[in-house]
């Protein structure tokens, strides 16, 4: 073993001048290992404090998540299954509640409407976007951009570039002033002010209240109220048509891939002709795989999220009458935006924890951490897409060899 497992009874493995380890410290922490198995459990016991981490920071576990990522489990035959679960006793196997920050198991949901409904949809990314618009201050920085940064080089910091990335997504959409352009899960306003600053006119929506609260107010203070305005709204809502430009940046990932279709039909129909769309989402390495989370992350962080590979992006945005022109993986561009955000987390720790409680943070570092280790190996990706609306009244589309283009 990589790292050093320590338990309240006094059991103990692995070698013990390992940096890393794992302390179980109560039989509140076994009952959530053992009545969950994989990640989910291991989440729980972690959440509520009765997993604690050794060698690293709870905001930053990143080192700890990559020595456990080096070991390799296999579920235990049945007859050790069985004699482990007579070691454990009755009581440690009776389920009890998990921590508070968890969310409602897939089946339970549908009391809130069916899965990727208007209802359910605006739940839950209440869930994950209205934690509290300080704790995001915090965490993502000045920028509060809460999607993949794109990096000129590891030493540049997170705020230049995140700028950057709104930069490449302004110029893979050839925008230009008095051009028009929709930004769908506009988080919190930063590429509608991004544009606005330039001369487009800008409409963002987003299904966090409190997202659209703070992006208006920066709105105001910037003096941008003229050419930018960000929505608390579904995006299906938008009564707006003509665009010139459709940006969505990390919202694919909420949409739910078997209502792709109806999604990119509707940004097809809400452009002119000619006009562009550039979609920035998370992806798998694979087309043919499962599209749902895991445990962890479907109870804690994004429920009813669900990720497949850039290929069946691309057929289906092509399937409603896009044309793509270019598409790129950022994957290691993520890894970076992770580590800012786990070294601000980390930095801020006692203040975090003060606004949100140490549960909903302890979340947010192993949620970051672990996503962070996930672009590394290539377990997930993260896709630019950029597609044109064909039709008579085309303009240049982009330079021929742009900026951005190898």
């Amino acid at each position: 073993m990589p790292l050093r497992f320590t338990a309240y009874d006094g059991s103990a493995a692995g070698p013990e001048d390992s940096p890393f380890g794992l302390n179980l410290t109560t039989p509140r922490g076994a009952t959530y290992i053992a009545t969950a198995p994989g990640d989910l459990g291991m989440a729980r016991a972690y959440v509520a404090g009765d997993l604690e981490p050794k060698g690293v920071h709870p905001g930053n576990p990143y080192g700890l998540l990559k020595s456990l990522g080096d070991l390799h489990f296999e579920r235990p035959p049945a007859l050790v299954l069985a004699q482990i679960a007579r070691s454990l006793g009755r009581d440690l196997l009776r389920p009890i509640a998990p921590p508070p920050q968890e969310h409602l198991p897939r089946w339970r949901r549908i009391a809130e409407g069916l899965r990727h409904s208007r209802a359910r949809d605006a739940e839950v990314i209440h869930h994950h976007y209205d934690v509290s618009n300080e704790f995001y201050e915090m965490v993502l920085g000045p920028s509060m951009t809460y999607t993949c940064a794109l990096f000129e080089s590891e030493d540049q910091s997170l705020e230049d570039a995140q700028e950057n990335k709104y930069r490449l997504v302004f110029e893979k959409l050839n925008l230009k002033p008095g051009d028009r352009l929709l930004d769908i899960g506009c988080g919190w306003g930063g590429m509608v002010r991004y544009a606005a600053r330039r001369g487009v006119k800008a409409i963002g929506v987003t299904l966090s209240r409190e997202q659209a609260e703070w992006a208006q107010r920066a709105i105001v203070a910037e003096g941008l109220g003229d050419s930018a305005e960000v929505r608390f709204s579904d995006y299906r809502d938008v009564p707006e048509t003509g665009f010139d430009a459709i940006s969505s940046i990390g919202l694919t990932e909420h949409i739910g891939v078997g209502n792709y279709p109806a999604y990119f039909g509707l940004l097809h129909n809400k452009l002119r002709e000619g006009g562009l769309l550039l979609n920035h989402c998370i992806t798998r390495p694979r087309n043919n795989g499962k599209a749902k989370a895991g445990g962890f992350i479907d109870r804690y962080v994004f429920p009813d999220g669900e990720l497949t590979g850039s290929g069946r992006i691309i057929t289906e945005v092509q399937d409603v009458g896009f044309e793509v022109l270019h598409e790129e993986n950022l994957r290691q561009h993520y890894a970076l935006t992770l580590k800012g955000w786990c070294e601000y987390l980390e930095a801020n720790w006692d203040a975090c924890v003060a606004e949100v409680g140490e549960g909903t943070a302890r979340v947010w570092g192993l949620y970051m951490a672990g996503s962070r280790l996930g672009f590394e190996r290539n377990i997930v990706q993260l896709h630019h897409v950029l597609a044109v609306k064909l039709g008579a009244d085309q303009r240049p589309l982009t330079p021929l060899r742009p900026w951005w283009k190898a």
